[in-house]
């Protein structure tokens, strides 16, 4: 029965269920199901993935990732990324400290200071990460997170960046 739910389904469907597996093996849904847990199976689930339709896909990806496998003698590599809309929060009061026969403690509740957005550069041959967080996520903001790479980095190195979108 394992090798059965490898096989594609009869008739167009797309995958097996466990009523259709067991009408076509010849025993219970539920021993179909314990079969395929058994064996780590899950043929309703699907794994899949966008591929892009631009024509230069692929002469862009070999760039991105050659910075990564093979940056270029004499530069810094930066992958930029930011993450907005953050919630600043903070314990309602101070925690215990840990003593001797008790644990540390800390309140379950917490009080919200806002959003923030942290902007961060990683140095992909070093691993040194230049961070800023800032109060909102305008196109000021992320222009204002370059500059201040920028400031950071030495000006006789080649500067690579890798940013998503």
């Amino acid at each position: 029965m394992a090798a059965l739910t490898l096989q594609d389904p009869l008739g167009e469907t797309t995958h097996w269920t466990a009523d259709m597996m067991a009408e076509a093996a010849g025993i219970s849904a539920s021993a179909v199901r314990r079969i395929w847990k058994a064996h780590g199976l899950q043929p309703h689930r699907w794994r899949q993935f966008k591929l892009s339709n631009d024509p230069q896909f692929v002469d862009k990806l070999r760039d991105v990732v050659g910075l990564y496998v093979d940056p270029p003698a004499h530069a810094i590599v930066l992958s930029i990324d930011e993450k907005s809309q953050i919630q600043a929060l903070d314990r309602t009061q101070p925690g215990l400290p840990m003593k001797k026969g008790r644990l540390g403690t800390m309140t379950h509740d917490y009080k919200r200071n806002g959003t923030t957005t942290p902007f961060a550069a990683l140095n992909v041959l070093d691993g040194t990460v230049i961070g800023r967080n800032m109060q909102r996520h305008r196109h000021q903001e992320f222009i204002r997170f370059l500059n201040a790479v920028d400031a950071e980095v030495p000006a006789s190195k080649a500067i690579h960046v890798v940013i998503d979108n």
